[in-house]
């Protein structure tokens, strides 16, 4: 799980909101084209989808 978002946020560890990749995950779950996502709206992302969050991150540590 760990090891995912390592890999996911690298290069933009001190600001995951800033990662391309993690934005492009966003707007094709969201629908909020990339560019549109800052800290704000990278949070409440995380904050309102945090039980699916979790979910997607033990399936991901299990695929590693």
């Amino acid at each position: 799980m760990i090891r995912f978002l390592w890999k996911a946020s690298r290069g933009y560890r001190l600001r995951p909101w800033a990662s391309p990749y993690l934005r492009w995950r966003m707007e094709t779950y969201w629908g909020t084209h990339a560019d549109d996502i800052g800290f704000a709206e990278f949070w409440r992302f995380l904050w309102v989808h945090r039980a699916e969050m979790w979910r997607f991150l033990r399936w991901a540590g299990r695929m590693s």
